[in-house]
C-alpha cells in the first residue's frame, strides 16, 4: 500500500520527485537512484517502485533486482549501490539520532524518546532523511506538525 506523507503533496500526483517510501526502499535494498534517473523513467514504472513490496528478503532481493535492470535499461548504465545498513537507525526506536536532537533543538521543538518510539519505521526514516545538511528546514518542520510531534 502506497503511502505518501502531507509534505509530499505536491508531486505525488505526478511522481516527479522521488518519494519517501521510494527512498526508504532504496536504502532497503541498497540502491543509489538519482533523480536524474528517475525522470528517465515513466509514470508506471515509478508507480511500480511506489508499489511494489521491499520488505522481505525476497521481496528486497526482487525490487533490487527490477530496479538494476530499470535503470539499466533506461540510463545504459548500471545502478550505484548504497551500502545497506545491517541496523538501521530508523529502525531503533530506543535511541533518537543526534541529527534529530540537533535539528528539533533549532527549531524549538523538544522530541521526547517516548514520541520517537511511537512513529513508524517509515515516519522515523523521513525525519532522519529531513535532518541531514541540505535539507529545507520547511520540510522538517512540516514533518514534525504532520506527525503530531509538537507539544
Amino acid at each position: 500500500m502506497a503511502i505518501f506523507f502531507e509534505f509530499e503533496a505536491d508531486f505525488v500526483d505526478s511522481l516527479r520527485c522521488i518519494p519517501m517510501q521510494v527512498r526508504y526502499k532504496l536504502d532497503t535494498c541498497g540502491i543509489k537512484l538519482k533523480l536524474s534517473d528517475w525522470h528517465h523513467m515513466n509514470q508506471d514504472e515509478r508507480t511500480a517502485l511506489v508499489e511494489l513490496p521491499c520488505a522481505t528478503e525476497t521481496e528486497i532481493k526482487a525490487y533490487q533486482d527490477y530496479l538494476d535492470q530499470l535503470i539499466l535499461d533506461r540510463t545504459g548504465k548500471p545502478a550505484a549501490t548504497l551500502p545497506i545498513e545491517s541496523e538501521p537507525v530508523w529502525m531503533d526506536s530506543s535511541n533518537i539520532p543526534t541529527s534529530i536532537q540537533e535539528k528539533t533543538q533549532e527549531i524549538g521543538v523538544n522530541l521526547t524518546l517516548q514520541q520517537w518510539a511511537n512513529l513508524n519505521p517509515l515516519q522515523r526514516f523521513a525525519l532522519i532523511k529531513l535532518s541531514r545538511s541540505g535539507h529545507e528546514n520547511k520540510n522538517f518542520s512540516q514533518v514534525i506538525a504532520e506527525f503530531n510531534l509538537l507539544e
